[in-house]
């Protein structure tokens, strides 16, 4: 798909070639399925989470010499000037941010985040953490899931008593290009579909391992959230394909965690009506109704990815489907559709506007060297750009991974509705590998925390599934405690995931 921006309507899309058209009239997909294009989605996801939109890719205008000279990464420790309540200095602890100017690209730089494991530094796992949206940056996981500090109301930073770090030196990466603080000053920097997200943070990661060659050898972890269920496959097929084909660094691939993913659109979308029917958030009339749109949606996903008119086909995708949660979203009102439990206030249904208050202030920024660049929490135009990618089933890459040893934890938190346990749990089962059959029939265990059942989990092998308590789309926030110890079992090997009897040290 050319870089051009998608503001498309249903005429527009009728132009872009006698099969598009063919295969729109085929679904019967009418006018007013038509009536929430990619910017207005985009631009609700994000009023849902009360947070500063981008619309254009950001553009370099200032003096940040020191930052964009080097062709590789250029990084600094961070001191960050409001954090409270440690006797210990951060430089001790190891905290960096810097910029990697992505060799694949006219003048894009990919910004991260770097935290050193308050525990075992040179021991514990690498762990790099990826947000969703498509377009949302790092830093929402950052400061309100599962980074080192929470942001506090007058924007100081207070320990995570349950931040990620504490197991493992974690990476937060702002991508794609035009994400958080990564930036290009050229519009075809965007991308637009896995390949070129995946080959950035590829490109990333073997930079990132000769900056610090001392976490080299140790064990490798991609986790992430939400549109990360795209990204997470994506990239870890890209760095089988590295170490097999001995490029570069080899990378210590152990896992791959993906929470309230979207990886099988397909199933997943269809997987809708029966979520919200058993939520009691649709009648079952309703749920009747929904069945035209749901055969409709199956349809097209078909196509997407099958090659021929790849863009028109996925494009097509992406309105069938989305009319399913649209139509749902109609009928439940302001429900909160991250965490059913809730209403939503208006069109916000959370309050996450202080990361852009803290990040916007000119000490942060000149704590991270980050010079004049504005902080943008989600870009609708990233979204936009990644819309031909979003129907594309992101499932087909595991197998091989699979068959290689690589774990795969799919966790979800069981009051999220945009990316549902139940749609999850239907992916992993439909999943074709050679230890289907055993994960089918595996039996369905307790996940205790402090011997109280924090979930539900199944597993076989190198697979594990797990339907989190009393959490929503952000496991993490709703559940910190739960979350951490979910990351370290798994990564300790405990299949299922077990309770252990030594307790994590307080800080």
């Amino acid at each position: 798909m050319a870089s051009t921006s998608l503001h498309i309507t249903l005429s527009l899309l009728l132009l872009i070639s006698p099969t598009s058209f063919a295969t729109i009239h085929d679904l019967t997909i009418h006018q007013h399925e038509f009536s929430h294009n990619p910017k207005s989605q985009a631009e609700r996801l994000i009023r849902a989470l009360n947070l500063f939109r981008g619309h254009d890719v950001k553009i370099n205008t200032g003096d940040n010499s020191s930052l964009t000279a080097s062709s590789g990464i250029v990084e600094k420790g961070v001191v960050f000037p409001s954090l409270v309540g440690s006797d210990t200095s951060v430089q001790d602890l190891g905290h960096h941010a810097g910029y990697y100017r992505l060799p694949r690209s006219k003048d894009a730089r990919m910004f991260y985040f770097f935290f050193e494991s308050r525990n075992k530094k040179t021991d514990d796992p690498v762990v790099i953490w990826l947000t969703g949206g498509p377009g949302c940056g790092g830093e929402i996981a950052l400061f309100y899931e599962n980074g080192p500090f929470h942001i506090t109301d007058n924007l100081s930073l207070a320990w995570n008593e349950y931040g990620w770090d504490k197991v493992s030196n974690i990476i937060y990466v702002d991508q794609p290009t035009g994400t958080g603080f990564s930036y290009s000053s050229k519009e075809d920097d965007l991308r637009h579909d896995e390949r070129g997200v995946s080959q950035d943070l590829y490109d990333f990661l073997q930079a990132f391992f000769k900056e610090h060659p001392q976490f080299a050898r140790n064990d490798f972890y991609i986790t992430g959230e939400s549109y990360a269920g795209h990204y997470i496959p994506a990239f870890a097929a890209r760095i089988q394909q590295g170490n097999r084909n001995k490029e570069g660094l080899h990378i210590n691939l152990k896992g791959l965690a993906i929470g309230n993913g979207l990886t099988n659109p397909e199933i997943q979308y269809s997987a809708y009506p029966d979520y919200a029917l058993n939520a009691n958030l649709i009648s079952k009339s309703d749920y009747n109704r929904l069945g035209k749109s749901v055969s409709k949606c199956a349809q097209a996903a078909k196509l997407c990815g099958a090659g021929k008119d790849d863009g028109t086909n996925c494009l097509a995708a992406y309105y069938a489907c989305n009319a399913i949660f649209n139509k749902i979203m109609d009928i439940t009102g302001n429900k909160n559709f991250y965490d059913i439990r809730k209403e939503c206030q208006g069109q916000l249904c959370y309050d996450f506007s202080n990361v852009e208050n803290f990040l916007h202030q000119k000490s942060v920024k000149n704590a991270l060297g980050v010079g004049n660049i504005d902080f943008v929490s989600c870009s609708d135009k990233v979204y936009e750009a990644m819309v031909v990618d979003l129907m594309k089933n992101l499932a087909v890459d595991i197998p091989s991974l699979l068959e290689d040893g690589i774990k795969l934890l799919v966790y979800a938190g069981e009051y999220d509705l945009i990316c549902n346990w139940l749609g999850n749990s239907r992916w992993v089962h439909a999943m074709a590998w050679s230890g289907r059959r055993q994960f089918v029939t595996a039996p369905t265990t307790p996940f205790t925390v402090d011997g109280k059942e924090a979930g539900k989990q199944k597993s076989h092998g190198p697979l594990t599934f797990l339907k989190v308590h009393d959490a929503g789309h952000m496991v993490p926030m709703d559940q910190p405690k739960a979350s951490l110890e979910m990351l370290r079992r798994w990564m300790q090997g405990k299949t299922p995931l077990a309770e252990i009897k030594d307790q994590l040290s307080p800080m």
